[in-house]
């Protein structure tokens, strides 16, 4: 049998029934719950969880609490994810990078040019078929995908100075290692090189990678503009991340506040995204006072996206769906 979300509740439901535990006696117990995230303090999406902590401790007298642990202090993504599957960690919010490796559907949100801004980003996520994506989560990962939260689009930084999309060609190019994005910078002509996320500004500064991708807060809060010459703004790529609780720790939380917890989840995240959406333009102002940043319009986009989707569309159908989406928004 599939394991849905809906078959998790049940179950819980079923659970408590015939443990003669009550909701109501279940609900009264004081707990602090752990969520893992991979980026850094102050990062949009940490201060989003940090503000589901206040909201959860306020709105039950401090019954229940959130202590949130930052920069994979409880290890990788991958480590987050084998915790919240053991039961280990209640929470983990985990990029689609990682969850992309493992689910080719739901790698599908990273294509290039489902979007082409951030505001669509904002409206792709809270679109039926962006929430249809998290369904497979409870079966292939143990899991409950409560909610998205988003970036900018992607942009890349680059050592010297360049014109455009056709200078990546044979640059050493940092980029996250999701299968994703790795296809479509390769078809861009790039090198890939995988490099761990605290060692990328040594990595530009040295001349180990001559280039590197990433979203604009991430940027800034690790200042690249320190060691590149030019910003390169594509709106084609994003990484957004989702909202899990571990279905072990979901299954023997009470109903009441598996609604408060989602509830809450989705409030702050709705505020991130529309804060990122609102921020953004003030973000390139700061990036434009230090780095030259290039606005580039692709003219072959739509042969790029070709030969991506020969790629990924036999993987993950939903592709075509989600760019239907995208296309209308």
């Amino acid at each position: 049998m599939n394991i849905t979300r809906r078959n998790f509740i049940s179950t819980a439901s079923m659970g408590a029934a015939i443990l003669g535990m009550p909701s109501i006696v279940r609900a009264q117990e004081k707990r602090t719950f752990r969520l893992g995230i991979t980026t850094p303090p102050g990062h949009p999406w940490n201060n989003a969880a940090l503000k589901v902590g206040e909201m959860l401790k306020t709105e039950t007298n401090g019954r229940l609490d959130l202590a949130v642990f930052p920069a994979n202090q409880l290890g990788t993504e991958a480590v987050m994810m084998q915790q919240m599957q053991t039961g280990s960690l209640d929470f983990g919010w985990i990029m689609t990078a990682e969850l992309g490796s493992r689910i080719p559907s739901i790698a599908a949100i990273n294509a290039p040019w489902v979007v082409d801004s951030t505001a669509k980003v904002a409206k792709l996520v809270r679109d039926p078929i962006a929430m249809s994506l998290l369904d497979v989560l409870p079966a292939e990962t143990g899991t409950i995908g409560l909610a998205w939260g988003i970036t900018t689009m992607r942009v890349v930084f680059t050592a010297k100075e360049i014109g455009g999309l056709d200078d990546l060609n044979g640059m050493k190019l940092r980029i996250n290692t999701t299968p994703a994005y790795k296809d479509f910078y390769e078809l861009l002509g790039a090198a890939p090189t995988p490099i761990p996320t605290p060692a990328v500004f040594d990595a530009m500064s040295n001349g180990q990678v001559d280039g590197l991708e990433a979203d604009l807060d991430f940027s800034w809060n690790q200042r690249f503009d320190k060691v590149s010459k030019t910003m390169l703004k594509m709106n084609a790529i994003f990484m957004p991340c989702v909202a899990l609780a571990s279905g072990r720790v979901w299954q023997g939380l009470p109903e009441a506040d598996r609604e408060l917890v989602t509830r809450l989840t989705k409030v702050a995240l709705d505020e991130q995204i529309d804060a990122t959406v609102a921020d953004e333009p003030k973000r390139l102002k700061e990036f434009g006072k230090v780095i030259t940043i290039k606005d580039v319009e692709v003219a072959d986009a739509g042969k790029i996206i070709a030969e991506y989707d020969k790629i990924w569309l036999p993987k993950a159908p939903v592709l075509a769906d989600l760019r239907k989406v995208g296309a209308t928004l």
